[in-house]
């Protein structure tokens, strides 16, 4: 008899101890293709199956994740195929994958790397296959043979760098660097978004920000308009106003000249990988990464009393429960009745303060003339 998966039906036939299946979208379809099959059981089972190859099926998902996600998530599921592919024949028949080859492919992930990393396999394998099942032609067959136990796993608290180390690399920085850093901190922005900004979406009369983001359900863009707080506010038209590339829409751009900067020159930043790491060696504190600074944003929030209603907000979670997660991750989690104890007052312009400019140092003119209108 078929059975049911999820929204739809896989019909079965069994034949000297093997089974033949198919998916069907209704019970009357499965029904009816068994009927079929047991009349004719050597004919069903000799006949040739029209299916693709694993390599086929990796392709067509890539080409929809790069069409529909952003960039970094195309670059993770593209990895986790090629780490997979060390292990299993890409000429393989789709319908030929089993369980136990996923079981043992994450398993020996978990001992080279981590359990962390062989769930993180597991996780896009799973919804590749669940991809192919539905939107293939012709489609993959089921149940999907990802859907194997996860690997134990241990996890650590994310690094959130010290408020103080923050101040330190952005002290270092200077110009357009320390407007960045600044946008980061003040946004809890995503690499993505930052680099994204363009001056229509900075809003000077309503003091507001809008924040387009791809990491949503179905890879749409999507924006949030977040309060622009007043440190944040002077440095954006301090930059406005002194920067050296005017006819662009970007607010951020690339504006060194050295040889394999050329061609961007000008451009918006797609990654700038070693920008923080400099900053934090010339500062002489642990390194860290843009997503550190959600994280110090996230955390700082949580410190100053405000509720997870309010941090997700500003993190711009569709869920309360993701922002639960992720301040239990920061390890930050405190009784639920201390959070509710806490304020609930909404909208508030948050106010981030740098440490004073170090005895030895010496700003410019203008970057005083910032530092004095954010401490007046």
């Amino acid at each position: 008899m078929p059975y049911k998966k999820g929204q739809k039906w896989v019909a079965q036939v069994r034949l000297n101890g093997k089974r033949k299946e198919r998916i069907f979208l209704s019970k009357k379809e499965a029904i009816a293709w068994e009927s079929q099959a047991r009349q004719r059981p050597e004919q069903i089972w000799q006949e040739k199956t029209d299916t693709a190859s694993l390599y086929d099926w990796a392709k067509a998902y890539l080409n929809h994740v790069e069409a529909t996600f952003a960039h970094v998530t195309y670059d993770e599921k593209r990895s986790a195929f090629k780490r997979f592919f060390r292990e299993v024949d890409p000429k393989l028949a789709v319908n030929e994958l089993t369980s136990a080859d996923i079981q043992a492919y994450i398993t020996k992930q978990k001992m080279a790397r981590s359990g962390y990393a062989a769930n993180k396999d597991r996780k896009n394998l799973l919804a590749a296959w669940e991809w192919g099942m539905e939107y293939m032609s012709p489609k993959l067959p089921g149940p999907n043979p990802c859907q194997v136990k996860k690997m134990p796993e241990i996890r650590h608290p994310r690094y959130v760098p010290p408020e103080e180390d923050f101040w330190k690399a952005y002290n270092v920085a200077d110009g357009q660097d320390r407007v960045i850093l600044l946008a980061f901190l003040h946004l809890a922005a995503r690499r993505g978004e930052i680099f994204r900004l363009t001056w229509d979406d900075i809003d000077f009369n309503a003091d507001q920000v809008r924040l387009w983001t791809r990491k949503r359900e179905g890879g749409h863009f999507e924006y949030d308009w977040l309060p622009m707080t007043k440190m944040l506010k002077t440095a954006l038209l301090w930059w406005q106003e002194n920067r050296p590339v005017k006819d662009v829409p970007h607010v951020f751009l690339c504006l060194e000249k050295k040889n394999f900067c050329q061609e961007s020159y000008s451009k918006p930043f797609k990654h700038r990988q070693h920008f923080i790491g400099h900053l934090c060696k010339r500062a002489g504190v642990k390194p860290f990464g843009f997503h550190s600074i959600r994280h110090l944003t996230a955390s700082t929030l949580y410190k100053l009393g405000y509720t997870v209603a309010d941090i997700q907000a500003v993190l711009r979670h569709q869920s309360a429960t993701t922002t639960a997660k992720y301040i239990k991750s920061l390890g930050l989690e405190g009784a639920r009745s201390a959070l509710e104890a806490l304020s609930q007052q909404k909208g508030r312009v948050l106010i981030f303060k740098p440490r004073e400019v170090s005895e030895g140092e010496n700003p410019s003119e203008k970057e005083k003339a910032v530092l004095g209108a954010v401490n007046s």
